[in-house]
């Protein structure tokens, strides 16, 4: 993700302070872009088959992805304007909602039983990021900081890396490995 951060003219702190939206919304989204690249690497170790719809749905996905630079400039440029806040929002949103449609199709894909199915369970964290989400377009027009506020602490419920998936590869190894042993040579 690259943003075009203009280097000031002057040597001294001062002229670095219109900079800080800018630097604040490229900070923030490139939290987000890594979530998300952190997410979909460790999704996609689980994946056995990859079909057609599984690849659609990862090309609908890095769509939405691929807005985040256009959304993360705006904002900084127009320094967290209610408009351009809720368009960023709305893109946080469409990528929630595509990465969800590719776990799903996943899921589907490989079965109820796969190792992704059961790693993501009941998932609180994938349901609740939505609603922050509408809720912080929502409340943009009231306030833009409350609604960074909660964009903000989407990225920090997902800032935590998801073991889930790690721990059932994990799992999956060790019974393999235990299976190999046990067998009579």
């Amino acid at each position: 993700m690259v943003l075009e951060i203009k280097v000031p003219h002057g040597n001294d702190f001062t002229v670095l302070k219109p900079l800080i939206p800018v630097v604040v919304s490229y900070i923030l989204s490139f939290i987000y872009i890594g979530i998300y690249w952190n997410n979909h690497h460790h999704m996609m170790h689980t994946v056995k088959h990859v079909t057609g719809g599984i690849l659609w749905a990862n090309l609908h996905l890095l769509f939405w992805l691929s807005l985040v630079p256009f959304v993360t400039g705006w904002i900084g440029e127009n320094h967290f304007d209610p408009i351009p806040m809720a368009l960023y929002g709305f893109i946080l949103l469409m990528a929630a909602i595509a990465y969800f449609i590719l776990r799903s199709l996943i899921i589907s894909s490989q079965g109820e039983n796969s190792l992704l199915a059961r790693a993501v369970g009941n998932d609180i964290k994938g349901k609740i990021s939505p609603i922050l989400y509408l809720l912080a377009i929502a409340s943009n027009f009231v306030s833009q900081w409350i609604s960074g506020a909660l964009y903000i602490l989407v990225a920090l419920i997902w800032l935590i890396p998801d073991k889930r998936i790690e721990i059932i590869i994990r799992e999956e190894i060790e019974t393999k490995h235990t299976k190999t042993r046990s067998k009579p040579s």
